[in-house]
């Protein structure tokens, strides 16, 4: 079990790291390729953009393949779009080979999730699943601060580090994983889109999936900016701005393993709603901020309720209705990358043309305010364990 509790984990540190690589290294690549500041969001937007489209197929189609062979082609197609980024020449060769980046992950990261209750003892399945989720957390605290150093070298070379890397991990899915074969079940070939007819059709599904699409946009259009932000006012470096990520990380890596304590003691309903309303006044706060550390206090608060509320709000949606699990997941990660794509391309315009972080701080604080009411009005946080949305 070991083994596997450790292929989880890389499969989900490589992939998360080159999630979010592109954040810190937005100053260097927008000056290297001529690209305005209004156009520079879609570095991070084409990765998500590619989730987003192939993660609501990618998750169905694959209950009828071989998940170890899906999750094997996907990792080495992840390898090679990510160290093709190493050798683009323009925004649009990078466009394209995030995009692609974007859609191996789709396909590969979502085995991940399907094959923990396939291969895990039921008692272990939630530490387990904790520990992946760690593996996210991670990325952020070492993973971006680490391609940010090597980038203090050459732009290029965290593309082929993290690609060398997802290689190796490949290899290791080969090596590691037992195949799955495809559950051959007749109620398993239900058309693809009608799966998500339960969830539209549920007022309460909706308005939970607005809420959760609203808190991903609000906090990755303010993610993808604070490489550029703190370069633009405080005048890092680009191994500096790593730096100011590995602090942040560690909050998400506080909130992750904090998060279960603070639902036990404070109720889900309390835990959230604090949460949201005191990243409601740090995103307004922080574009007024004299200093860096002051800056990286703040934010520290913001990702500490990240790695709280993020791992509770997918517990939340894939309670909506327990047998439909593997839908509500694809739906979820596709919501979320589809926040990203907008939230980014939303921040990178609003960055240009208020000239600076305060728009955008802005516009995180009013998603997060109406992802806070989306969930209430829902009746989700309410609603009784093991009642179907």
């Amino acid at each position: 079990m070991f083994r596997l509790t450790a292929l989880f984990f890389l499969v989900m540190f490589v992939i998360g790291t080159d999630t979010f690589l592109i954040s810190p290294l937005i100053p260097t690549l927008q000056a290297l390729f001529h690209i305005p500041t209004a156009y520079s969001g879609w570095m991070v937007g084409a990765y998500a953009l590619g989730y987003a489209l192939f993660a609501l197929i990618a998750g169905p189609l694959s209950d009828g393949w071989n998940r170890k062979k899906v999750m094997f082609f996907g990792m080495v197609g992840f390898s090679v779009s990510t160290a093709l980024c190493g050798f683009a020449t323009g925004f649009w060769s990078m466009f394209l080979f995030r995009l692609l980046a974007g859609v191996s992950a789709a396909f590969a990261a979502p085995q991940v999730w399907a094959s923990i209750p396939a291969l895990i003892p039921a008692p272990r399945i939630a530490q387990v699943s904790g520990i992946v989720m760690a593996g996210l957390a991670a990325s952020q605290a070492f993973g971006i601060p680490l391609g940010s150093l090597l980038a203090s070298t050459h732009w290029s070379y965290p593309f082929f580090t993290i690609g060398a890397c997802s290689l190796a991990v490949a290899a290791f899915i080969s090596y590691a994983l037992p195949d799955m074969k495809p559950n051959l079940d007749p109620a398993a070939r239900t058309p693809i889109f009608s799966r998500y007819l339960p969830l539209l059709q549920s007022r309460i599904a909706r308005r939970a999936f607005l809420a959760h699409f609203l808190f991903q946009c609000g906090f990755f259009a303010a993610f993808s900016f604070i490489g550029k932000w703190v370069t633009d006012r405080f005048h890092l470096s680009v191994d500096q701005a790593g730096y100011v990520m590995f602090f942040l990380g560690l909050g998400n890596i506080v909130g992750s393993l904090g998060g279960a304590y603070a639902v036990k003691t404070f109720n889900r309903f309390r835990t959230l709603a604090a949460g949201f309303l005191v990243a409601i006044v740090c995103f307004i706060a922080l574009p007024h901020l004299p200093s860096v550390a002051a800056f990286e206090g703040v934010y520290f608060f913001i990702f500490v309720h990240m790695g709280i509320a993020f791992p509770l709000i997918l517990g939340l949606l894939n309670a909506l209705n327990p047998t439909i699990r593997g839908t509500i997941s694809s739906l979820a990660n596709s919501i979320m990358y589809a926040a990203t794509t907008l939230g980014a391309w939303l921040a990178g315009l609003m960055y240009a043309t208020f000239n600076g972080f305060a728009a955008v701080g802005l516009f995180a604080a009013v998603c997060f305010a109406g992802s806070l009411a989306a969930f209430v009005s829902s009746g989700l946080l309410t609603r009784r364990a093991g009642e179907k949305a």
